[in-house]
């Protein structure tokens, strides 16, 4: 399927869609990490954004349900230079294209990245859109240009777990101790549990 992304500069990328059937706007920012875009898609940092990933080739590894940020996507979309056809990886429960689709996220790939990067780059991160339901550019750009942006936003209760939720339901990686929750909004990143868990580990071991 035909996709773009509309930047509020009057500037459109056209290329081929992948993951969901739908239309997002977002500030639109790039990442120049060579791996790890699975925890870049469920970073609750990246809510309201759209992500450009300058690295040429992404999704071979797939996604898995280990290595996630946190309970979904929250990027608005996410922009590569080319979509692996081909996962490889024994981890691999599905691939980037399913599940973005099965998210409602929609994606872009064969698009000058490094164009874009460079753009950014200059004049910084921009209001834009993308959309894989063969949106008019110039509508495209105008609905970019009207977005209101991520100023005053509170994204902080959207990203936020719905309800309490056990992280190791089974217990296989949890050490003996209750983990509290402070009274914040905030949603912490798995990764961050991950890191607290192996620090109490390393602490216990050493002092007896």
């Amino acid at each position: 399927m035909k996709a773009l992304l509309a930047l509020e500069d009057g500037t459109v990328f056209h290329g081929e869609g992948f993951g969901a059937s739908a239309t997002a706007c977002g500030e639109v920012c790039f990442n120049t990490s060579m791996t790890g875009y699975q925890e870049i898609l469920t970073d609750p940092s990246y809510k309201g954004q759209i992500v450009a990933m300058t690295y040429p080739l992404i999704g071979n590894y797939g996604i898995n349900s280990q290595d996630v940020e946190s309970w979904r996507p929250h990027v608005s979309g996410f922009v590569v230079r080319e979509l692996s056809p081909v996962v490889s990886n024994w981890r691999a429960d599905l691939s980037l294209g399913d599940y973005l689709q099965n998210h409602g996220v929609p994606g872009l790939q064969g698009i000058d990245t490094r164009s874009l990067t460079k753009k950014l780059r200059v004049s910084g991160a921009m209001k834009a859109l993308i959309s894989t339901e063969g949106l008019k550019p110039e509508e495209a750009v105008q609905r970019a240009r009207e977005w209101p942006g991520l100023v005053g936003v509170d994204y902080a209760k959207e990203v936020t777990h719905p309800e309490p939720f056990l992280w190791d339901e089974e217990d296989n990686q949890s050490a003996s101790f209750n983990l509290v929750r402070g009274g914040d909004d905030s949603n912490p990143e798995t990764s961050g549990i991950q890191c607290l868990l192996r620090t109490y580990r390393l602490l216990r071991t050493t002092l007896g």
